[in-house]
């Protein structure tokens, strides 16, 4: 598959420009490729060269746990979200007393578990807001 061509040839990139750099100053160019989520460090020159702004993002890896906690409560509410909807269709299509009453009782105690899962979850917040906060 062909790459579409730009209506605009003053935007097409079609000279290239070769420069020889330290070794020190090739290191801050991929520290600042790898930070920017650039593609390569070409393109990060480009943005210096253009004196456009360069993004760099930072990732605090003490938050790593708890943000896998925080996604792990996410993935059990929603199964659990799943399983209400799928016995409340059941409930809705029973027409038996004793079966609708099983249903309402089994989605009661799913409740219960969404009640654990919210209070963890709430749990975990407070502290992240408080190391969030300190400052």
């Amino acid at each position: 598959m062909s790459r579409k061509k730009l209506a605009d040839t003053e935007e097409l990139l079609s000279h290239n420009i070769i420069i020889r750099v330290t070794e020190t100053m090739f290191k801050k160019l991929e520290q600042m490729k790898r930070e920017s989520y650039s593609p390569s460090v070409a393109e990060v020159c480009r943005k210096i060269l253009g004196n456009q702004k360069i993004k760099l993002y930072q990732q605090d890896v003490s938050m790593n746990p708890v943000m896998e906690e925080l996604a792990g409560i996410r993935r059990e509410l929603k199964a659990i979200g799943v399983n209400i909807n799928q016995v409340t269709r059941k409930f809705n299509g029973a027409n038996n007393e004793n079966k609708r009453s099983y249903y309402a009782l089994q989605t009661a105690d799913m409740y219960r578990m969404i009640d654990g899962k919210v209070d963890r979850l709430l749990s975990v917040v407070s502290k992240l807001a408080e190391k969030w906060l300190q400052g």
